[in-house]
């Protein structure tokens, strides 16, 4: 069976749950979004997902969106700010 390679953004964010640490994981192109321990274990759950999205609208006959990453720009930005304010992960 042939398969083809098909690229997706995946955004993931930290989250203070309780002591803990958790990562959120989400591929907003197909509505999949997952959690893990570690960004290993979320990549890892994240890209099953994917994969079962994928058979599912197969399946269904149903066009599969694809995010354009060559087009896509992605920024992480550096902003100052005082030096004596309160910091939180949101």
């Amino acid at each position: 069976m042939e398969k083809q390679v098909l690229n997706y953004r995946i955004i993931i964010e930290p989250e203070k749950m309780g002591r803990k640490i958790v990562y959120n994981a989400a591929c907003p192109t197909l509505g999949v979004y997952d959690y893990g321990d570690s960004i290993d274990e979320v990549l890892k759950s994240i890209k099953d997902g994917i994969e079962l999205a994928i058979e599912c609208l197969r399946d269904e006959g149903q066009e599969i969106p694809v995010d354009d990453t060559e087009k896509g720009v992605v920024i992480a930005t550096q902003v100052e700010a005082p030096a004596n304010i309160q910091l939180a992960i949101s």
